[in-house]
């Protein structure tokens, strides 16, 4: 839970900056800020893809995964979600909608729903390697700088629901962790590896790849090792 209750403190931090030097904050510098982290994500991708034992598997899981994900459009369903909640709250804005709701929706969404939200806090969780989730505290503190200068102390209040969603998914992961071996452990955080370089392509825009739809591969290890230790 470290590296959720890092990535809480990041982001009230930034959004009570934003609500004093919000507007001053230069977009050069949030834009080379955000070139490094890309750089740095990449990076920790890259370490984490080489903890795999069974680099076959990985590719497997990677291909099978997108495809899976393809099929069930997991990153148009997000952004559509993404979509509806904020056209609920703007809709309703001017009768019973505030800054405050405005500033807390759109602060939780763009904080959690996302590839790195969940991959982040499942490696926590099985591995206790936090270092994907302290740099997603990094990139919302800069994010909660920017849209607290407009929206208002609303957005710091949305660690609460950061604090919820992903703790609820590190502790799952955790309970998981007991029950998986040690190679399986390591062929999911192979293939976690590849998702976050994925997300360090998007970053520096090299490439506009959809994450959400790599998410399954993370569960095709967990497949494989089932079929295997029943036929083995």
């Amino acid at each position: 839970m470290v590296g959720v209750l890092i990535n809480v403190v990041l982001i009230v931090a930034g959004g009570l900056i934003g609500l004093f030097i919000g507007e001053k904050f230069s977009k050069i510098l949030e834009e080379q800020i955000m070139d490094i982290l890309g750089l740095c994500i990449i990076f920790i991708g890259i370490s984490t893809s080489m903890q795999v034992e069974n680099t076959v598997l990985m590719i497997i899981s990677a291909v099978i995964g997108v495809a899976i994900g393809n099929a069930l459009n997991l990153e148009g369903k997000f952004n559509s979600l993404g979509d509806k909640l904020m056209n609920f709250i703007y809709k309703n804005k001017d009768t019973g909608g505030s800054k405050f709701v405005e500033g807390f929706v759109s602060a939780s969404l763009i904080f959690n729903v996302g590839s790195m939200a969940i991959l982040g806090s499942i490696t926590a969780g099985i591995s206790g390697d936090n270092s994907i989730l302290i740099t997603k505290g990094i990139l919302d503190g800069i994010t909660a700088v920017v849209l607290a200068a407009s929206f208002g102390i609303g957005v710091a209040f949305s660690c609460i629901f950061v604090f919820i969603y992903q703790g609820m998914i590190v502790l799952f992961s955790s309970f998981l962790k007991d029950i998986f071996i040690e190679s399986l452990i390591a062929n999911i955080s192979g293939v976690g590896g590849i998702l976050i370089i994925a997300i360090g392509f998007n970053m520096l825009k090299l490439k506009n790849l959809k994450t959400a739809n790599m998410i399954p591969a993370l569960f095709i290890p967990i497949v494989y090792q089932v079929v295997i230790g029943l036929f083995v």
